[in-house]
């Protein structure tokens, strides 16, 4: 584990708390083919702790149920960390810890938090600030993996971004990820078991490249048939366009 994890420093890209707000970007057009059982597949680069991943989610949601090929499209969630030197450490808040990694005030801390949770609470989601638990992520990114497996991933990141920001969970603590995982109807035992080995955690450090590959250097982001991405927490009628812009690309290329 000690191994992947400096392979993991190496890989990281960061990014600030502020969410990116930029433009559609095209990629370029010898990308890795993505295999995928629909003809239209959104990966969604996104960490557990990136309080606009889970706003993201609510209105990428938003804009998928109001598309008329929803069940055409296929959502994969892919791993990205924040800061993967982080260590998990109950005795300090998020707003110390916060502080701390980005050289803010407590004003400034406090006036970010306010704002973000007032961002969260038009989406329909609560944010506990207070109840965060600093948690590394990687091993959280590893149960999603795994849920991957079971069909259950959407259902885990769901559960996983409601454990860390609204009911104050340590999602690096194994026996929290499976209990999770049991109230999603997977194996607790099963989830300690492979938590306890590197399992998957190659499956992590290969989202994180392909990030890489990407220039993606800001979550969430969205990659629409790995044709192009839109990042931030954009408004839902922006990913709905994008949507429809990955429908239309596929009528063109005669599919």
């Amino acid at each position: 584990m000690l191994l992947l994890k400096n392979k993991l420093r190496l890989a990281v890209l960061c990014c600030a708390l502020i969410p990116a707000f930029g433009a559609a970007q095209q990629l370029a057009a010898d990308v890795p083919k993505l295999n995928s059982t629909q003809p239209m597949t959104v990966e969604i680069w996104s960490d557990v702790a990136c309080p606009f991943c889970y706003i993201a989610k609510r209105k990428f949601e938003a804009a998928l149920e109001q598309f008329s090929a929803k069940d055409s499209v296929q959502v994969i969630w892919r791993s990205f960390q924040l800061n993967s030197d982080l260590k998990t450490d109950t005795s300090i808040t998020a707003a110390q810890s916060l502080g701390e990694h980005k050289g803010w005030s407590p004003a400034q801390v406090e006036d970010a938090m306010r704002r973000t949770a007032n961002m969260a609470a038009s989406v329909g989601l609560k944010y506990h600030f207070d109840r965060v638990v600093v948690a590394n992520t990687f091993d959280a990114h590893r149960f999603a993996h795994l849920a991957a497996d079971q069909g259950k991933q959407i259902e885990a990141e769901e559960r996983l971004f409601a454990a860390y920001f609204t009911e104050g969970k340590n999602i690096a603590n194994h026996q929290v990820l499976a209990e999770i995982g049991a109230s999603m109807g997977m194996d607790a035992a099963a989830i300690k078991a492979a938590l306890a080995t590197d399992a998957k955690a190659d499956a992590v450090l290969e989202d994180i490249s392909v990030a890489q590959y990407f220039r993606i250097q800001s979550v969430p982001c969205f990659v629409f048939n790995r044709k192009f991405l839109v990042s931030g927490a954009r408004d839902t009628d922006i990913f709905f366009k994008a949507l429809e812009k990955m429908k239309a690309d596929l009528h063109v290329e005669g599919h």
